[in-house]
């Protein structure tokens, strides 16, 4: 299905026709900004401290470890960086912690999706241990069925291996399921499998420009996809 044959209301999409809500965790409900800055700031800076290195070098050898293993459950495994570049990112994860935060009206939407009375799932990327600190720092779960994170699926969600697994552990109709994601790659593969309605984060971090994909629909805000209504005004609407 292309982005410009999706169903849409004048205020996003038509969700009497949606019965699984998938959403992305970091960039798409929480901030990109922490793992940019830990993975490529923080992280190039401790390790050049660590091994004598100049950042741009450090950074640069990282970058490089990470390119490696891309793709890969490896990725994102923070107990495998932990072995790998000898440094405890868990607890580094931990310690930054205060700069772990949902974006933008993302609480607001997920409020109105329990309202609709829609089962929201977190489909994420994201290492085990990684999502415990956040969940633990923002309290994303309360607002969700489940959290499913790639480690229990044993895929990343750019493989094509990872939808239909994650299909029988949930038992949702692809074809009745709306999933939003800032990574592309992660989209390609859940239309592949006949996801319904995708969306793309454009606005991925709170420091950066939005980015809008050429392949998907992509929303800056989740305030798109929520009508307005005479009891709640429209959030985008600046006041008189």
């Amino acid at each position: 299905m292309s982005p410009d044959s999706l169903p849409l209301t004048p205020h996003g999409v038509d969700w009497d026709q949606i019965d699984d809500v998938l959403l992305d965790m970091d960039g798409t409900l929480l901030d990109r900004h922490f793992d940019n800055f830990f993975f490529e700031e923080e992280l190039p800076r401790r390790y050049a401290a660590r091994h004598g290195l100049a950042f741009e070098e450090a950074r640069d050898r990282l970058m490089g470890m990470y390119r490696s293993v891309e793709g890969e459950l490896d990725w994102t495994n923070l107990q495998y960086w932990t072995e790998r570049i000898g440094i405890d990112v868990v607890a580094m994860t931990k310690e930054l912690d205060h700069m772990i935060d949902f974006l933008p009206h993302a609480e607001l939407f997920l409020q109105h999706l329990s309202s609709l009375g829609k089962r929201v799932v977190i489909v994420t990327n994201a290492h085990t241990a990684g999502v415990e600190i956040k969940r633990a720092k923002t309290g994303v779960d309360r607002y969700v069925t489940r959290i499913v994170d790639a480690f229990e699926v044993g895929h990343l969600k750019m493989r094509a291996e990872y939808w239909p697994i994650c299909q029988r552990l949930l038992g949702f109709n692809p074809a009745r399921a709306l999933y939003v994601d800032d990574d592309e790659a992660c989209l390609d593969a859940a239309r592949a499998y006949g996801i319904g309605y995708i969306f793309h984060s454009a606005k991925s971090s709170s420091q950066l420009p939005p980015q809008a994909s050429s392949r998907f629909r992509s929303i800056e805000c989740f305030t798109e996809l929520i009508p307005a209504s005479p009891s709640r005004p429209d959030p985008r609407r600046r006041p008189a």
